[in-house]
């Protein structure tokens, strides 16, 4: 017999928070309450008869509101789709509801999924339950403001600069980038289909991990990839001794807040009194701003492509701000273009270069940590997230203490494919991090 609240208790508190304080903190859009109660049954009558599907059966998961789940709105956070909903799930969802996981809703995200405060002007500004009036980040906002509020144990976010990351690191939270192209994209309202990938944040990296095991898989997603020979979904090392960190030189490029760089001192602390050798380290052509600022000249105009219904016609529900950005990208000149990828090329290959000669890079995940909506937005957010987009490598941010108040947080970048043992590591030094 298990102890503890059932699946149906759970969700039915969860539910009844929601419905309390989701006017005050906008962080849910959409709840599925009928098909969680039956998920959460289903769950729950498992669990007595000792048929448990896995680590994530009954696992409460929340849902970035650009992902599509059936018979509710699929808006990505802008206000011209608020009466969209999805006729069939997307493919990460319909993979997590067959591990056992309890779909609870949708929830809220920066418009459009391009911007990293989640202060959407069409559903209202996200709050991060780590300190009133802050921002929880972006785009993925929601989905790192559901986890840390507790209403979810797991939420699932969308990452083309930095979104899962961003959010994760603003929330105290664990947060992954896959290899590009291990999770399918299918009922994904794009942004950039170069860089967009889907990815869980939670509490504990061993969450990510069974999350992971579920989200993985090909779908209609014309750039999904079948899972290679050395991608396994059980091994990884059990801890650090003999790994090899290096540390960018290119970080002190970047405008970061001193509680980030202890955060970064920290880690690095930890790592070597677990064995691990950790490396200074230059990444030759990677220059954080002028790579983002490529990155994100590329999603603006893969955006207006994706979105363009949103261009062709005067459509209301679209914000100022965001039609300018999309605007841009639709009048992109070509050779501005050309230079954004070059930028992303450089990028790309410094980083391949330097994972051939280390096992993995250790930076900050953003160069601040969670801020006031009413603050300036700082510039740099993605600035050092972006790389292992540019490089389609997997990525995972993990907290770590920074003195007083806020956390900090640190990034781990792997070679592609080695999201397994990414994830191990991570497990094996998280606890080290925040205590």
């Amino acid at each position: 017999m298990t102890s503890g609240p059932s699946v149906s208790e759970r969700l039915e508190a969860t539910l009844a928070c929601i419905e309390r304080n989701n006017p005050g903190n906008r962080i849910f859009l959409s709840l599925d309450t009928a098909c969680a109660q039956d998920a959460a049954t289903q769950a729950d009558a498992r669990r007595a008869a000792g048929t448990t599907i896995g680590p994530l059966d009954g696992v409460l998961v929340a849902v970035k509101d650009n992902l599509a789940v059936a018979g509710v709105p699929w808006t990505a956070g802008i206000g011209a789709y608020r009466e969209r909903i999805a006729e069939e799930d997307s493919g990460v969802v319909q993979r997590l509801r067959l591990a056992g996981a309890v779909i609870v809703g949708t929830v809220n995200l920066h418009e459009g999924a391009l911007g990293a405060t989640t202060d959407n002007p069409h559903f209202g500004r996200c709050i991060n339950p780590l300190r009133e009036g802050y921002t929880p980040g972006g785009s993925s906002g929601g989905s790192g403001a559901a986890v840390a509020g507790g209403y979810v144990d797991m939420a699932v976010g969308t990452d083309t600069l930095g979104s899962v990351r961003i959010p994760a690191a603003y929330c105290g939270l664990a947060g992954f980038k896959p290899t590009d192209g291990l999770v399918g994209r299918q009922g994904l309202a794009y942004l950039s289909p170069s860089f967009d990938t889907i990815g869980p944040l939670a509490a504990s990296v061993g969450l990510l991990r069974a999350s992971l095991d579920a989200m993985a898989g090909r779908d209609g997603d014309p750039r999904s990839l079948g899972q290679p020979v050395s991608w396994d979904s059980r091994a990884g090392p059990s801890g650090v001794r003999g790994l090899t960190f290096g540390v960018p030189g290119q970080i002190g490029d970047v405008d970061c807040e001193p509680a980030v760089l202890t955060g970064l001192q920290r880690a690095r602390a930890v790592l070597e009194s677990q064995g691990a050798r950790v490396l200074d380290i230059d990444l030759g052509e990677w220059h954080p701003g002028a790579a983002r600022r490529g990155g994100l000249m590329l999603a603006e105009a893969e955006g207006a492509v994706a979105m363009a219904d949103l261009l062709d016609r005067a459509v209301g529900g679209v914000s100022a701000p965001f039609r300018a950005l999309l605007t841009f990208g639709a009048k992109m000149p070509a050779a501005r273009l050309v230079d954004a990828l070059d930028r992303i090329a450089r990028a790309r290959a410094s980083c391949h270069r330097a994972l051939e000669t280390c096992d993995f890079l250790l930076t900050p995940t953003a160069p601040q940590r969670a801020f006031a909506h009413d603050a300036p937005v700082p510039d740099n957010q993605a600035d050092l997230t972006a790389l292992a987009n540019l490089a389609g490598c997997p990525a995972l941010t993990l907290p770590v203490a920074a003195g007083r108040g806020l956390p900090g947080a640190v990034q781990i970048i792997a070679r592609p494919w080695q999201d397994r043992r990414l994830l191990a590591t991570g497990e094996a030094i998280e606890a080290a991090l925040v205590g």
